[in-house]
């Protein structure tokens, strides 16, 4: 018997084959970064304007960490997300208790269109001309060891922050103050200057002694006990006070037909006084005088007369007339007639008492001004 055997063989029927796989893409959720540029700039108030800088001018005498009410500090900042810089939703400065994101917030910062100009800056293109492309060097921007040197309007733009200070009522004390960025997905990057300041520090002056004379002779020169004139600033606050002293004449205030030489008023020129200050004394005083109601002038001995007024002018007569001790200048301030917090001057009073002289004058006062400069 034959047997026949079919063996089927599958085939192919179709011309070609292919399949699909479908991609799993992550992409980076960018925290955003903060670059400070420039320079930031304290600027002065129109509250007191101070020896050297007027109101909205850069505060060029503010060498500590302290800034009263109507004071601004300014930030210009390079902000960068590689998400896209719209998605990022807000820039702040913030205020707080620690470095780093999540201090309150304070106040927003201005978004500026493309590349600033930038004072003093000779670095923009090879020739020093400002072209809006490139990111200028002071803002040090780069991602770990990349350095970015060209404008992305795409992922970069350029934010002026400008914190003023307020009242007491909601600014009193030391606080951290940066710049911080927060994109749409509640990501938050700082700058890296983190800065301490005293808000609105408490300025007073103490006074440690008494100004007597007692049974002086007319005609004689008699010398008081030595005052403490002390900073008595929050102690932490770094508060700097430039010195002054003023004084008015001096009038009996009882009936007792006073005469001092010719009137009944013992004329403030009877008073001169000696200061000390470190290294420095009114010995060494520069006798520097503008427009002052008497010309400043030590003695032999050391002694300064002393300037009529009985409130704070701004800037005459006190500047370069009534400081207390004129030695060691740097700029416009005499660093010896400086107190920081905690610090005190001696001073030391001598009456020149006229002949003839009759009556206790005990109306009138020596004032001591310290402003923070």
């Amino acid at each position: 018997m034959a047997a026949l055997v079919i063996s089927v063989v599958p085939g192919v029927f179709a011309a070609d084959v292919g399949g699909g796989i479908t991609p799993d893409i992550e992409t980076e959720d960018f925290e955003p970064l903060v670059w400070l540029c420039d320079q930031r700039v304290v600027y002065d108030d129109a509250t007191e304007p101070g020896r050297y800088s007027q109101d909205g001018e850069e505060m060029l005498e503010r060498i500590n960490n302290y800034a009263f009410e109507g004071e601004q500090i300014h930030w210009l900042t390079l902000v960068m997300d590689k998400n896209g810089i719209e998605k990022v939703s807000d820039v702040y400065g913030t205020l707080g208790s620690s470095q780093g994101a999540g201090n309150d917030i304070e106040v927003n910062c201005d978004r500026l269109a493309g590349v600033p100009y930038i004072r003093e800056v000779k670095y923009f293109t090879d020739d020093g001309r400002h072209d809006g492309k490139k990111l200028p060097s002071s803002c040090n921007a780069r991602i770990q060891e990349e350095i970015l040197r060209e404008f992305d309007s795409e992922t970069m733009a350029f934010y002026e922050c400008t914190l003023t200070v307020e009242t007491t009522e909601s600014m009193y004390g030391e606080y951290w103050i940066t710049v911080e960025a927060e994109d749409l997905d509640g990501m938050q990057g700082t700058m890296d200057e983190n800065e301490y300041w005293f808000f609105n520090p408490v300025i007073a002056l103490s006074i440690t002694g008494d100004m007597t004379f007692e049974n002086v002779r007319p005609g004689t020169s008699s010398y008081s006990d030595t005052l403490l004139i002390e900073n008595d600033a929050d102690v932490s606050s770094g508060v700097m006070m430039d010195m002054f002293i003023t004084g008015t004449d001096f009038y009996d205030s009882s009936s007792s037909g006073a005469k001092c030489p010719t009137s009944n008023q013992l004329e403030l020129e009877a008073f001169r006084y000696f200061a000390t200050n470190g290294a420095y004394s009114t010995y060494q005083d520069a006798e520097d005088d503008s427009a002052g109601s008497v010309t400043r002038d030590k003695d032999s001995e050391g002694y300064v007369n002393i300037e009529y007024g009985d409130a704070f002018n701004n800037p005459f007569p006190f500047y370069d007339d009534a400081e207390i001790l004129q030695a060691q200048p740097v700029g416009p301030y005499w660093t010896a007639n400086l107190l920081t917090p905690g610090a005190d001057m001696a001073v030391t009073f001598r009456l020149d008492l006229p002949e003839p002289c009759n009556g206790d004058f005990d109306t009138g006062s020596i004032y001591f001004w310290g402003e923070a400069i």
